[in-house]
């Protein structure tokens, strides 16, 4: 007869294997979402809702009230092995880390601060084995010309590229802020010219801010694209309201068109802002319906499971 403690570590190990062997064999688009889109979440929920939902990837910005992810304690050099090891059991990956680094600062504290935070997350993306730290340009101050701002945005990144290029991790900058255009990113990447630098697509900015149509912005900056976010947003009364993907003007499917037609090998990444904006839906929501959503959209593209 077992005694209760093998009967219970018998019934566990029945539990966990099919999960494992699910998720070995589990058929997924390249798609992720970034954790801005469930602010409530725990670390193990934000884990089982991507396996569950059928997500590939994660991207990370925040978990919980806690934004720097350097100061989690899944991530400390006592836990971090653990974590790495919760990705690996579900076919999970981490696509890029979200720094709120800002490269826009001028000498003194401020800079020295986002350039520190930006140092930290690539150190924390080589020890949780991430390819990619995404940072801002974000702002063209007041009174300031703006390509005196991408001058120093470019200066910012090229001291985070040649750090994080020691650490076999490459920096991507956003498409966001006030650095929506394929002719800021373009003139940044060139200044910086380095291999360890490249760009996160917001093809929602580039369209709705930028005035760009997705094929002319691929067009100009797809060489360098790593990372996507997209989502969906319509005309309010005072800016734009983001919407579920389909329901507002953006027009998602045709990015998704243009990034797949060209061989983008990235993730496409849903950026749900639930953290900036509490009166959109929940991510009980809209967590599934962009994964049915771009996942009709890359099926009819041709993109493969995998």
């Amino acid at each position: 007869m077992q005694t209760r403690r093998a009967f219970l570590t018998t019934v566990a190990a029945g539990i966990a294997v099919p999960r494992l062997v699910r998720a070995q064999k589990a058929q997924r688009y390249p798609i992720s979402f970034s954790t801005l889109g469930c602010p409530a979440w725990t670390w193990k929920q934000i884990l089982d809702q991507a396996d569950r939902l059928g997500y590939a990837a994660i991207e990370l910005r925040g978990i919980g009230a806690e934004m720097d992810l350097t100061k989690l304690a899944e991530f400390s050099s006592s836990r971090i092995a653990d974590a790495r090891k919760d990705l690996s059991a579900l076919g999970l990956v981490i696509s890029d880390l979200g720094a709120s680094s800002n490269m826009h600062e001028k000498e003194g504290p401020a800079r020295q601060k986002n350039l520190d935070e930006g140092r930290r997350y690539v150190d924390l993306a080589k020890a949780l084995g991430v390819k990619y730290v995404r940072i801002f340009g974000d702002k063209v101050p007041a009174g300031e010309q703006k390509a005196d701002v991408i001058a120093r945005v470019a200066e910012g990144a090229s001291q985070l590229s040649a750090y994080a290029k020691s650490a076999g991790v490459t920096v991507i900058i956003e498409s966001h802020g006030d650095f929506t255009t394929s002719d800021d990113i373009e003139h940044i990447v060139n200044a910086v010219k380095s291999d360890a630098f490249a760009v996160l697509w917001d093809a929602h900015h580039t369209f709705a801010s930028g005035k760009e149509q997705p094929a002319d912005t691929y067009k100009r900056l797809g060489k360098w694209v790593r990372h996507t976010h997209l989502k969906d947003s319509k005309p309010g009364a005072k800016d734009r309201q983001y919407v579920l993907v389909g329901e507002g003007d953006v027009p998602v499917r045709t990015q998704v068109q243009v990034l797949a037609a060209n061989g983008y090998t990235g993730y496409y990444g849903f950026e749900w802002e639930k953290r900036w904006h509490a009166e959109i839906p929940e991510p009980e929501v809209a967590f599934p319906h962009y994964a049915k959503t771009v996942g009709e959209y890359l099926a009819a593209a041709g993109v493969k499971q995998s």
